[in-house]
C-alpha cells in the first residue's frame, strides 16, 4: 500500500461531525495494550475510534468510507488487501485492562479491540465489544493523538512512544516506569532480545525518541533510574516542540494569501475562523457577505453581524438572470460538491488534488473547485464522477 505525500494533512474544513476534530481521546487502557499493533493498525485504531467516538455507547454498528478511512491514515485507496489485513489485525488483536472502577473495586477484563469489521460497497463497517466500548468512552486519564501528526510516523515504536508521552505533556514528565513495563508499552516483551538495555536502548529507545521529536510537537528526553550498574526504570522529559507546534493547527494555510482573507482580519473575525468560512463556504461566498455587511448602515457588531448572516439567508449576492456557459459549468460542480456525503468531499478534494503539482496544486489549496487555473480539469474530474454532468452546457 502506497504511503501518501507526508505533507499532505487532512483537510479538516472538509469533514463534519467527529472527525474535523483531528484528535481522538485514547484511553490509557487502549494505549497500554495496543503496543505489539503494526504502524498501520495503530494509525487505523485511532481514526476508527475518532469516527466512532460520540455514539460509542449509543450504537452498536459504526461506519466510515473506506477510502476516506484510507486517506486520513495516509495510504493510498488502492491496496484494499492491506486494509483487510489491518482490519483482521485489530479483530484478532486482545485488549487487556485492570483498573479501578467508579467505586473504587478493582476491575480485570479482556476483548478483542474490534469485534468485526467489514467492506461492503466502499463503506467499512465495524463495531466495538459493549465493555470496551464504555472503556473507551470514559477515560479518566487520556491523551489527544492529533491524526495529521500521527500520519507522519515511520515507525511503530515511535507512534508508541508519541502516544505514552503526549497524554503527559501537562506534567512534563511521564513519571518513572520500570523497564518491564516499558517494554509492553512498546510490544517487545515477548522478546528476549529486548531483555538485556544495550539492545533495547539501541533499537527501540533511541529511534523512537528521534523521531518523535522530529516528527511531533513535543520533544521528549529519556532518564534512566539504576540499581548498581543495571537500568531498572525509565522516564521521559516532555516539552513542546516549538518548531513542529504549528502541526497542530489544521490546514488552509494558503487562505492568509487572499484579500478576503485581509478583509476578514481587518474586519475583527479571527485568523482560524476566518480560514474556516473560506474553507467551508469558498472565497466567493465569504466575499458577497463581507460586501453585504459592509453596505448595511448602524451595524456596531461587524463580527457578530457576519457571523449571523454566514449562516442565514436571504443571499446577499442574487445570481444574474442569464449566466455564461462558464458560470453555469461552475454552478454545477458547486452543487455537485455539495450534494456529496463529508467523507465523499474530503475524498473527491484528495483524489484531485494527487493530480496536480506546482502553481496548479497552489490555486487549488487556494480557491478549491473554482480554480480558474485548474478549470478545465475540474471539468473533466467531474465528468468522471458523475458522467453527464455538463450535458447541455455549452463548451
Amino acid at each position: 500500500m502506497a504511503r501518501a505525500p507526508e505533507t499532505d494533512d487532512i483537510p479538516r474544513e472538509r469533514l463534519s461531525g467527529p472527525l474535523r476534530r483531528g484528535a481522538v481521546k485514547k484511553h490509557v487502557a487502549a494505549i497500554h495494550v495496543s503496543g505489539k499493533l503494526s504502524l498501520l493498525q495503530r494509525k487505523l485504531s485511532n481514526v476508527l475510534l475518532l469516527n466512532a467516538y460520540d455514539t460509542l455507547t449509543s450504537q452498536n454498528r459504526h461506519q466510515i468510507d473506506a477510502r476516506t478511512l484510507c486517506l486520513m491514515i495516509g495510504y493510498n485507496s488502492n491496496d484494499i488487501d492491506t486494509l483487510k489485513a489491518a482490519l483482521r489485525g485489530l479483530a484478532e488483536t486482545v485488549a487487556e485492562w485492570d483498573m479501578l472502577d467508579a467505586e473504587g473495586q478493582q476491575e480485570w477484563g479482556v476483548s478483542a479491540l474490534l469485534a468485526y469489521a467489514k467492506l461492503k460497497g466502499g463503506v467499512c463497517e465495524y463495531a466495538y465489544s459493549p465493555a470496551l466500548a464504555e472503556k473507551l468512552h470514559d477515560p479518566k486519564v487520556f491523551a489527544l493523538i492529533n491524526l495529521n501528526i500521527q500520519r507522519r510516523f515511520t515507525s511503530g515504536h515511535a507512534l508508541a512512544l508519541y502516544e505514552n508521552c503526549y497524554r503527559f505533556v501537562r506534567t512534563g514528565s511521564t513519571g518513572w516506569w520500570t523497564l518491564d513495563l516499558f517494554r509492553r508499552l512498546m510490544g517487545v516483551a515477548d522478546s528476549p532480545y529486548y531483555d538485556e538495555f544495550k539492545h533495547l536502548n539501541a533499537k527501540i529507545i533511541k529511534p523512537a525518541v528521534a523521531e518523535v521529536n522530529k516528527t511531533s510537537n513535543i520533544v521528549v528526553t529519556p532518564e534512566l533510574r539504576k540499581m548498581g550498574r543495571t537500568v531498572t526504570d525509565i522516564r521521559f522529559r516532555i516539552a513542546d516542540n516549538p518548531q513542529l507546534s504549528i502541526l497542530d493547527i489544521d490546514d488552509g494555510e494558503g487562505h492568509r494569501t487572499s484579500d478576503v482573507y485581509g478583509r476578514l482580519r481587518a474586519l475583527g473575525v479571527a485568523d482560524r475562523l476566518a480560514r474556516q468560512w473560506m474553507s467551508e463556504h469558498g472565497e466567493g461566498h465569504v466575499r458577497a457577505k463581507l460586501d453585504y455587511v459592509a453596505g448595511q448602515e448602524g451595524v456596531r457588531n461587524a463580527v457578530g453581524y457576519l457571523t449571523r448572516v454566514m449562516k442565514d439567508e436571504p443571499r446577499p449576492a442574487p445570481a444574474a438572470p442569464v449566466l455564461s456557459p462558464r458560470a453555469r459549468r461552475l454552478e454545477r460542480i458547486r452543487d455537485l460538491a455539495a450534494a456529496r456525503t463529508p467523507t465523499q468531499r474530503d475524498a473527491d478534494r484528495r483524489l484531485f488534488m494527487a493530480r496536480l503539482e506546482g502553481a496548479a496544486r497552489d490555486d487549488f489549496e487556494r480557491h478549491g473547485w473554482m480554480s480558474a487555473l485548474n478549470a478545465e480539469a475540474i471539468v473533466a474530474f467531474w465528468e468522471e464522477v458523475h458522467p453527464g454532468a455538463f450535458e447541455g452546457i455549452a463548451t
